[in-house]
């Protein structure tokens, strides 16, 4: 398996600044790599990779208290 990179370069949809997003702290399973970050203007940037509906229930999270459970 891929390891998925610690971190991914965006253009913020804001300022159209470069914003960079890490890699959050997950479970050890591989169904979502979820990315966090915030631009210099204060926009909160958030992507993810993996299982389409994971992907989705964390990009939905108005606060980014998401988690993944199984």
């Amino acid at each position: 398996m891929l390891k998925a990179p610690r971190t991914l370069t965006f253009k913020c949809a804001k300022c159209g600044k470069s914003v960079q997003v890490f890699l959050q702290k997950v479970s050890t399973c591989s169904h979502i790599q979820p990315y966090q970050g915030i631009c210099q203007c204060g926009e909160v940037k958030r992507h993810a990779t993996g299982q389409k509906d994971a992907v989705q229930s964390y990009l939905a999270s108005p606060d980014g208290s998401w988690s993944h459970h199984h």
